[in-house]
């Protein structure tokens, strides 16, 4: 089975018909690979971020995702390319009127599953893998910046992704709970991969990893390799 999750040949990327941030854009992600993306503000990163999942289009070049093509997915197709990717966004984005087992039940609903039981016990597994086992009663307000990201990341987990985008996940965190996120994201990666925006340079040091960097109007990829861990 074909291990590459990611393949992006000759692509450029357009925050709009009329204006290009990328180019000739060539680069891989494979299963197991955790890749940090990197680029000063305006290097067309999240541009980039928003074409891999579809909410921008894929206009010149190739890209493969999931399994799905870019350039030709249709309208309908893209909860499906969804489905198989787990992001996770810097402002947490949860439901603030309801507990976390009810935030997480909302997208299980709303993605298909409808037994109680199967919906109670994936709760239980992706809040036992972000450590917050006993945690699901709470409403987010109850919880501090670090457990409501952890949150984040069980919600990304829910459906079991083959991919986890990751976008400036530690921005509003302070450097230690910072760390233990990252640890978590970390810790996934062996049997899915990560692709993780950052500006913390200073973690990139602690989790090795293989680097894509925006700059000059493209992509340049830096893979790691297993003799360099």
């Amino acid at each position: 089975m074909d291990k590459t999750l990611v393949a992006f040949q000759n692509a450029a990327i357009h925050q709009n018909i009329h204006n290009q941030v990328l180019k000739d854009v060539n680069f891989s992600i494979d299963k197991g690979d955790f890749v940090y993306l990197i680029g000063k503000t305006g290097s067309g990163k999240s541009s980039l971020l928003k074409t891999l999942y579809a909410d921008l289009p894929l206009l010149e070049g190739e890209a493969l995702v999931c399994g799905f093509n870019l350039r030709t997915i249709k309208k309908k197709q893209i909860p499906e390319l969804r489905r198989k990717l787990g992001i996770v966004f810097q402002d947490f984005r949860l439901l603030t009127d309801r507990s976390v087992d009810k935030n997480l039940e909302f997208v299980l609903r709303a993605t298909g599953w409808t037994d109680k039981v199967n919906i109670k016990n994936r709760i239980e597994e992706v809040l036992t893998k972000v450590g917050l086992m006993n945690k699901g009663y709470k409403m987010p307000h109850e919880l501090s910046g670090g457990e409501q990201q952890r949150v984040a990341i069980a919600r990304a987990l829910l459906n079991d992704p083959e991919l986890i985008i990751a976008d400036e996940p530690t921005g509003n965190l302070d450097p230690e709970t910072s760390e233990e996120i990252i640890d978590i994201l970390y810790n996934l990666h062996e049997d899915k991969a990560v692709l993780l925006a950052t500006h913390d340079y200073e973690l990139m040091k602690k989790f090795e990893g293989s680097t894509l960097i925006c700059e000059n109007q493209t992509v340049i990829f830096h893979r790691l390799h297993p003799s360099e861990v």
